[in-house]
């Protein structure tokens, strides 16, 4: 097996690629924020097998980067290696992996020993995929009855869902968005993120639906369409006509949405584990992927590829201390 860089697209690179996060859009999407990026090959012979797509991020005040390579198939023996090498030239003190394979792989963290679980993942664990074989009057059927109702309402009492992948309707979700993050206090990407991503996907993969009551947006959905899978990764609603139901239609709409692109799995993105604690902050979001009947899916989790050890506890001392500071300023 060979690992080299991969310098220029060509056809078969998204070919390779395994999830959204590693198209090479996504790529040309990161490096238009002014982020570096990194893709390398592996090849057998002269075939090219998997593709590896990082970022790298320049820490504060240092000449020090720490990289992310996420939703690939786990690296090689030979592919750890030739990122090691390639941080110790460039001065990274570590690399976060988070493949996209599930928790029975076969990659053994004491084969490298420079591998080790990350003490602070960024993708959760736990994720919630629906099978999109299925016929439509299969998947209602294994839904939670309440979501089963609560869609039947919605359609009963007007609410419309539009798909509108177009910038107008990136706009609403924009606005939504923003206005959910701003109201459940989490720290989201910002405008300018949003906005790169979704010019630079927007004709092959990233997909708008926007629910309307009376003309009035209520809930607004980003998904992405790569391979032979559907993702949702962004959502936001609004308060008004909360009585309306229009979030349960409007992940119906994308289900259906999924099975008319040609997708076969819905990956609604990330999820707490089954038998959740409900007063886990992201116990509502996760009962509500629950109501659409998918399987609760484990992956491999989060490892961190050690380049300079030094380097790599100061980090997690000082990380451990920024999160801190974090909550108590969400708290105040």
């Amino acid at each position: 097996m060979k690992v080299k860089i991969i310098e220029n697209n060509f056809s078969d690179y998204d070919q390779k690629a395994i999830h959204p996060l590693q198209s090479f859009a996504w790529g040309e999407a990161r490096k238009k924020m002014g982020i570096e990026v990194l893709r390398i090959g592996e090849y057998k012979q002269d075939e090219l097998i998997n593709v590896f797509q990082l970022t790298f991020h320049k820490l504060p005040l240092t000449s020090y980067k720490i990289g992310y390579l996420p939703r690939s198939v786990f690296p090689s023996k030979n592919v750890l290696e030739f990122l090691k090498e390639y941080g110790e030239k460039h001065k990274i003190i570590f690399i976060k992996i988070e493949p996209y394979v599930k928790e029975n792989f076969k990659f053994q963290i004491s084969n490298f020993k420079f591998i080790k679980k990350s003490p602070h993942p960024l993708f959760p664990d736990w994720t919630q995929i629906i099978d999109l074989t299925k016929s439509e009057e299969e998947l209602l059927k294994n839904m939670h009855a309440k979501t089963r109702y609560n869609i039947r309402l919605a359609e009963k009492k007007g609410v419309v869902i539009k798909e509108m992948s177009d910038d107008k309707g990136f706009e609403i979700f924009s606005k939504l968005y923003f206005e959910t993050c701003q109201r459940q206090k989490y720290f989201g990407h910002t405008k300018k993120y949003h906005q790169i991503i979704w010019n630079s996907l927007k004709k092959d993969i990233a997909h708008i639906l926007v629910a309307f009551y009376d003309n009035t947006p209520l809930a607004a959905y980003e998904l992405f369409y790569f391979g032979d899978q559907f993702y949702y990764p962004y959502g936001g609603s609004s308060t008004q006509y909360r009585n309306l139901m229009a979030t349960n239609l409007i992940m119906w709409e994308a289900i259906k949405l999924g099975k008319r692109l040609g997708a076969k799995k819905f990956d609604m993105w990330g999820s707490l584990a089954p038998k959740y604690d409900l007063k886990n902050s992201w116990s509502g979001f996760t009962r509500f992927k629950e109501g659409y009947g998918g399987d609760f899916i484990q992956m491999a989790g989060s490892f961190d590829l050690i380049i300079n050890p030094v380097y790599y506890q100061i980090y997690n001392i000082v990380y451990f201390f920024r999160q801190v500071f974090l909550k108590l300023k969400k708290e105040l």
